[in-house]
């Protein structure tokens, strides 16, 4: 990677028009005054930043489920997936990456299989960090399953900025491991209802990198690991 590369992203076609606005605002506020422009340019930066899209190296041994989303592991417990989804309603184990608006918002399959259910319910917006979000909240789920029939859950919710969750791939398609099958504009968290029996290989407070970061085993029997803050 170049020194150039590092710093300047890829940008996702859904933020084209954003920075396009932001920057037509900032021309505007430097006809007004000058710092409230200088002001401007830094939003239409963030903006831009904001809707990055950086190649990822996704993991691609069997087994591995990788994280939808870059952030922060904020929850791990279990809970039973979205009645929606028409999946089994007993309580799986569930990870939540929680995205704050620094992060790429970008969301990518945790594992390859086929969309078999795709639902989006209308709600609120608490701040997606708090448990109660993935109940109230707005949110797009998406069940995969795998070759072995075995099923995951993944969970778009919109969070206290978030208006918006984008979802660009319906029933029936097939997605690799890290494909990129969405995202949430300005602050949000995506659920990961991982298949019964398997631990999760990441403890709250860990940081996650989508199409990156493992977060669970298939194939391993390693038991859930505990984390602490240093």
């Amino acid at each position: 990677m170049t020194m150039l590369g590092t710093f300047i992203k890829p940008m996702h076609p859904e933020g084209q028009k954003f920075v396009a606005i932001f920057a037509a605002v900032t021309l505007v506020l430097f006809v007004i005054w000058q710092p409230l422009g200088w002001v401007g340019v830094g939003l239409t930066v963030w903006c831009y930043y904001f809707f990055r899209d950086p190649k990822r190296t996704t993991p691609t041994r069997d087994g591995l489920i990788i994280s939808p989303a870059d952030g922060v592991v904020s929850l791990i417990e279990q809970a039973v997936p979205p009645p929606e989804l028409g999946m089994s309603d007993a309580p799986l184990t569930r990870v939540s990456v929680f995205m704050n608006v620094f992060n790429c918002h970008v969301n990518r399959a945790p594992i390859a299989g086929e969309v078999v259910a795709v639902a989006y319910r209308p709600g609120k917006f608490f701040n997606a960090s708090l448990d109660k979000a993935s109940e109230h909240n707005e949110r797009n789920s998406l069940c995969l399953q795998m070759a072995d029939g075995r099923q995951i859950a993944v969970v778009q919710i919109a969070g206290l900025v978030a208006r918006r969750i984008v979802c660009f791939i319906e029933k029936g398609a097939q997605l690799q491991t890290g494909e990129r099958f969405g995202l949430i504009r300005f602050g949000s968290r995506v659920d990961v209802y991982l298949p019964d029996g398997v631990n999760p290989m990441v403890a709250v407070g860990q940081g996650t990198i989508a199409g990156e970061t493992v977060l669970a085993d298939l194939t391993g029997s390693e038991p859930a690991r505990n984390g602490r803050t240093a």
